[in-house]
């Protein structure tokens, strides 16, 4: 009879932890879904962000709503014709990304999104903060690609940054392109770990493949 009861609690438990985990996917898809349209909306990333954060808050251990939170919060930031207001988006990514830093270190996506803030913080005023935000911007790029070598997004993001520095300091597409292709090389066999791990980048990449070409 103990017996019967407890195959009957771990099943009951199983059930649940199947249900709650249904429920996380279910919400983190429906929410990624809405990612792509908000490029032409950028103030959908704001509400977004807010959703992924509540979803991360709610769940715990889940690092992918805080990286997307983050996510969200750093496109918004780089689509501000204005770049005043930067440094307080930073602030809250930042505090997001870390999060998710501390629920999965060692983590070449975090790296990548940790590279974007820098870059956020940069843009306030290029001139006088490249040497500082934009060292930490290639730090974290570097990281990301020895934390996973099979991940196109921080090579994506160098050759962005290349296309989009001025040829006398060593940038435009000349040397931005060699990057971008080894991204598109990448993409073309790099596969997430679930269907709600990142797997952004690559029509943006092709993009810039054809603008440098």
């Amino acid at each position: 009879m103990k017996k019967i009861i407890l195959l009957s609690a771990i099943s009951i438990i199983s059930l649940v932890t199947l249900a709650q985990s249904e429920k996380y996917v279910g919400a983190m898809k429906k929410n990624i879904a809405l990612l792509d349209s908000s490029f032409a909306k950028p103030d959908n990333f704001i509400g977004l962000a807010n959703t992924f954060e509540r979803i991360g808050t709610s769940e715990k251990t889940q690092w992918l709503p805080f990286y997307y939170a983050t996510y969200c919060r750093v496109n918004y930031a780089f689509m501000q014709k204005d770049p005043s207001g930067n440094d307080e988006i930073a602030a809250k990514a930042t505090t997001l990304i870390n999060t998710a830093d501390s629920l999965q270190p060692n983590n070449s996506e975090i790296s990548c999104l940790k590279s974007m803030i820098a870059s956020v913080q940069m843009m306030v005023n290029p001139q006088q903060r490249f040497m500082q935000y934009g060292a930490n911007s290639q730090k974290e790029m570097q990281k990301a690609m020895e934390q996973d070598p099979t991940n196109p997004r921080p090579y994506m993001l160098k050759g962005q940054s290349l296309k989009y520095t001025p040829e006398q300091f060593g940038g435009g597409c000349k040397t931005a392109l060699p990057q971008l292709q080894i991204a598109m090389e990448k993409f073309a066999t790099f596969k997430p770990a679930s269907d709600i791990y990142p797997s952004w980048g690559k029509p943006y990449t092709e993009g810039m493949v054809k603008e440098c070409k």
